[in-house]
């Protein structure tokens, strides 16, 4: 059966207070920008819900547009008929037996908006409830862990009823948090960084280091498409792509001890600092997961942040690699991410990286690289910016100056 309209349900927005009204709209903008491609939905909005009718569009296509809506919690498709007692049994009735197997248990909650409703909300679970028993023999009531939940809501002017509720991207609408700037690297945990920067309201636009010709064209690809599943969520993302080559070469030239990842990687946030700063963007969001590599542990990661003064945000920080790639699953980067196209941080490793650089001593062998300063304004200046959109298709985009 094909739902005639969805319950969306707007969760943590409900709960800021003062600023819920500024939440709210900002998540039905994005609601129905998602869901542009059909313009016959009608919503109604309510207190941390929107009903949406969506008369004979596919649901299918709703759903999956849907659940890349940051803010929603959940949603339900539903079906809405008239207050009338024997409309609403026969309508639970067919839903009920137009599941692929009729379950062993159910139970029957009403919601009871319409107090004018001449049955109250015991009466209606038993009046409900004992008529979809008479014709299923075989079921059974379990109020307490039933396999299938018959939802009812009298309303004003109409019956809803729904059984599923299905799980939304959560968090906080596109923007409503700022606007950051990803380092997006080729791997698994970058992307997967960047989806829930998005998903506590951030805008973001990315940043990405490619040393041509020692990573390859099909690597700066890989970035690119990771860069437009993540867009999915936003509609479009700018990405950087830093030439990185000349920086990474004369540090190598002169330095190829045990320190060479950690100033590699300070040289990296200096650059992407300069371009958040120049974008008015107001902090970095990174991958890193806490020891999983040596430029990961804490000395580390207090070393290559204190080269930069803007906010470092890094939310896969306390996530072991298996939760990191399930979420990478989730929003479909892992197979991008897994493509044997290496970027720039794997080139030029030492045997021994250090895995506890004092800071006092990566500064004073920095000191001593005055080509760096440069270098890395040229790196700024020959950065290449596209827009990645979710609908395009040529890897070219759109290329701005």
């Amino acid at each position: 059966m094909n739902p005639d309209c969805l319950i969306l349900r707007l969760g943590e927005l409900t709960l800021k207070g003062r600023n819920r009204g500024r939440f709210e709209k900002s998540v039905m903008a994005q609601i129905r920008k998602s869901l542009a491609a059909f313009p016959d939905l009608r919503y109604k909005q309510e207190f941390g819900r929107v009903y949406v009718e969506i008369g004979g569009a596919p649901y299918d296509q709703i759903s999956s547009s849907l659940n890349k809506v940051f803010g929603l919690t959940s949603y339900s498709p539903a079906f809405h008929v008239p207050l009338e007692l024997e409309v609403i049994r026969e309508q639970a009735l067919g839903m009920m037996q137009a599941l692929p197997q009729i379950p062993k248990t159910f139970k029957v909650s009403v919601r009871r908006v319409n107090k004018d409703f001449p049955y109250d909300t015991q009466q209606m679970n038993y009046l409900v409830g004992g008529y979809v028993l008479q014709a299923c023999p075989g079921l059974k009531v379990d109020v307490h862990q039933p396999e299938v939940e018959l939802r009812i809501e009298l309303r004003e002017q109409q019956a809803l009823l729904y059984m599923q509720v299905i799980d939304g991207a959560g968090g906080f609408p596109h923007g409503s948090s700022g606007k950051a700037l990803l380092l997006l690297s080729g791997g698994i945990d970058s992307p997967v960084a960047g989806w829930l920067a998005m998903r506590k309201g951030l805008e973001l636009e990315a940043i990405h280091f490619h040393s041509y010709p020692y990573t390859s064209e099909r690597a700066k690809q890989k970035v690119i498409d990771l860069t437009r599943k993540l867009s999915a969520y936003t509609n479009s993302i700018k990405l950087h792509l830093v030439p990185f080559t000349e920086v990474q070469t004369s540090i190598h030239g002169v330095y190829k001890d045990n320190l060479l990842v950690t100033i590699m990687r300070r040289a990296m946030y200096r650059i992407a600092e300069k371009v958040a700063q120049r974008e008015e963007l107001l902090a970095l969001v990174t991958g890193e997961s806490l020891g999983q590599v040596a430029s990961q542990t804490l000395p580390s990661l207090n070393a290559i942040g204190r080269s930069v003064t803007l906010p470092i945000l890094q939310p896969v920080m306390m996530l072991d690699k298996k939760e990191i790639v399930r979420l990478a699953r989730q929003i479909e980067t892992f197979e991008i991410s897994n493509l044997p196209y290496e970027d720039c941080c794997t080139l030029f490793l030492p045997d021994n990286p250090s895995t506890n650089p004092n800071l006092r001593v990566v500064e004073k062998v920095e000191e001593q690289m005055d080509f760096l300063p440069q270098l890395e304004a040229e790196a700024i200046r020959l950065t290449e910016t596209i827009v990645i959109r979710i609908d395009d298709k040529d890897e070219a985009d759109e290329h701005l100056f």
